[in-house]
């Protein structure tokens, strides 16, 4: 049984959401076993359900929006550090996410 702190918002998904913060060193159920948090998560953000192999797409409400760019291991946050979007240029992240000079 999945960790009520998970929410699994469609059954094709490869990825869980936080339905509230997981601090560090929790420990989550998933179907397959479990697995610790090793940082904090916010609410929100999404982990693996299960193993998602490199260049496996991410699915999230039933449709992909990202491919792995690594291995994830289940339980393990998936973010922009394991993932490349299907949507958003590579570019455009890196602009958006450094810091304007003032």
């Amino acid at each position: 049984m999945t960790d009520p702190r998970l929410l699994l918002l469609s059954p094709g998904d490869n990825v869980l959401v936080l339905r509230g913060a997981i601090e560090a060193g929790e420990t989550v159920a998933l179907e397959t076993g479990t697995a610790t948090v090793p940082t904090r998560l916010g609410m929100g953000h999404k982990i693996a359900r299960r193993a998602i192999a490199p260049g496996e797409k991410i699915v999230k409400y039933g449709a992909p929006i990202g491919t792995a760019t690594a291995e994830i291991a289940p339980g393990a946050h998936v973010h922009v550090h394991n993932v490349r979007s299907d949507h958003t240029p590579t570019y455009a992240l890196a602009e958006t996410s450094e810091e304007v000079p003032r």
